[in-house]
């Protein structure tokens, strides 16, 4: 298959929109003005159900629904299209609208280090065994997803994008943090990339010579959206062979594979794609979101973590939806959160438990929830931190009063009457430095 991408600006090409109703057409006409659109012809051919296409999990994830925006501001780009205003209008309010939708949760901006008195654009060390970069050419994707947190990559403005070209100030500031044991190439996708720029990358990590850096991940959604990106690109041979140097070089390489839903592992293209990775030496990890109209229900999620454990793959997270973009949408309380993954968690064995969530990637760090209960007459959340800003913060137990419509981090407070959570005095002051 080759590869054709759908953007706002041919998207009406797509010769199965003839079974989608006028008003969602236009609803996918008013919200990619602000959040971003693409898809391609394998997620159009191969994985959406156009004879359902509403209830459709896939074309949810692929294509801009009316509710992914407040009503205010869907109402406000609808009025200035039907006006035929200037295009230069709408873009204008769809920026502000962008600038209303925390284009960096989790305190982003708080995780870019510094090297030689500069801030470095482009990577973030919010974790100290970890760092993540964010290649300049691998900030766009095969295809979009319409809950992404990192929607700000896909927009054009240029201020609050991550992006990174140089990797040799990379190498300077690993060498200078001996605690860094992985690198995370993430986006967008790194996988856009052609072979030789990845290559580019690898074989400088590996030939500077840091013995600490023992783990090299790379975060992509190729498998769902473009598994031909490893069985008949131009490149994918040699897409492979960057892998197998990674892993012939002794250094562990981890692919983090995003799946969503059942239905990005059934085809052939996806089930011989994870063949040709895992043949490289690689492990592959599964994540994702819990997502309304997507995947909120644990049967879901059980039958997709049997599925990635049959095919080779290792279950790793379920996160909450970020506190950005379309989470008004997307989101589930983190109450149903706990029930759906303890039902979907308790429904697999062993091999499958390697799963940890559901996780708050918040600010102060990845929090799971660990259960509902009751002490001393208190219903309560229970939390625990999986990654901290503070190393000294992961695995203790604190608390939260339950709250059913509690959807983030920031609807919580704390139980038993204590004015704050243990770790907020200590965060205020890592963020203030």
């Amino acid at each position: 298959m080759i590869y054709q991408t759908y953007t706002p600006r041919n998207y009406m090409q797509i010769a199965q929109l003839s079974k989608v109703s006028k008003e969602d057409l236009h609803n996918i006409d008013v919200v990619s003005r602000v959040l971003p659109f693409k898809t391609n012809n394998y997620v159009v051919s191969e994985l959406i159900d156009w004879d359902n296409y509403q209830n459709d999990p896939m074309y949810i994830l692929n294509f801009p629904q009316k509710g992914m925006l407040k009503p205010e501001h869907f109402t406000r780009i609808e009025k200035l299209i039907l006006n035929e205003e200037d295009p230069s209008v709408i873009k204008s309010a769809s920026e502000e609208i962008r600038k209303e939708l925390n284009p960096h949760p989790a305190g982003q901006a708080h995780n870019i280090p510094v090297y030689m008195g500069e801030m470095m654009q482009g990577v973030q060390h919010k974790y100290n065994e970890t760092l993540l970069f964010f290649p300049s050419q691998g900030q766009t994707c095969h295809a979009y997803c319409t809950f992404c947190f990192r929607w700000p990559q896909f927009v054009t403005t240029d201020s609050i994008k991550f992006a990174m070209k140089e990797i040799e100030n990379i190498i300077g500031y690993i060498r200078e943090h001996e605690e860094i044991t992985d690198i995370l190439i993430t986006g967008g996708d790194p996988m856009v990339m052609k072979a030789s720029v990845l290559d580019t990358y690898v074989s400088a990590l590996l030939e500077a010579d840091l013995p600490h850096l023992q783990n090299i991940r790379i975060g992509s959604k190729t498998l769902s959206f473009w598994p031909y990106r490893y069985l008949t690109d131009p490149d994918a041979e040699e897409i492979l062979g960057v892998f197998r140097k990674i892993t012939d070089a002794g250094k562990s390489l981890c692919f983090m594979a995003h799946f969503n839903h059942p239905r990005e592992l059934e085809t052939e293209a996806v089930i011989k794609a994870i063949k040709k990775i895992r043949e490289t030496g690689a492990q592959i990890r599964t994540q994702s979101p819990l997502l309304k109209h997507i995947n909120a229900k644990s049967g879901i999620w059980a039958t997709m973590w049997k599925k990635q454990v049959q095919l080779g793959m290792i279950p790793y997270y379920m996160f909450i939806a970020r506190d950005t973009g379309a989470q008004e949408y997307f989101g589930v309380s983190l109450d149903r959160a706990w029930d759906i993954f303890r039902r979907a968690y308790s429904s697999v064995s062993g091999v499958a438990r390697t799963v940890r969530g559901p996780s708050m990637s918040s600010s102060p760090g990845k929090i799971r929830i660990a259960g509902v209960t009751d002490v001393n007459g208190e219903k309560v959340f229970v939390l625990e931190f999986i990654q901290g800003r503070n190393n000294d913060w992961v695995g203790r137990p604190f608390f939260a009063r339950f709250n059913k419509n509690a959807y983030w981090l920031d609807d919580l407070e704390p139980a038993f009457g204590a004015d704050s959570f243990f770790y907020e005095d200590e965060l205020a002051e890592l963020l203030l430095n």
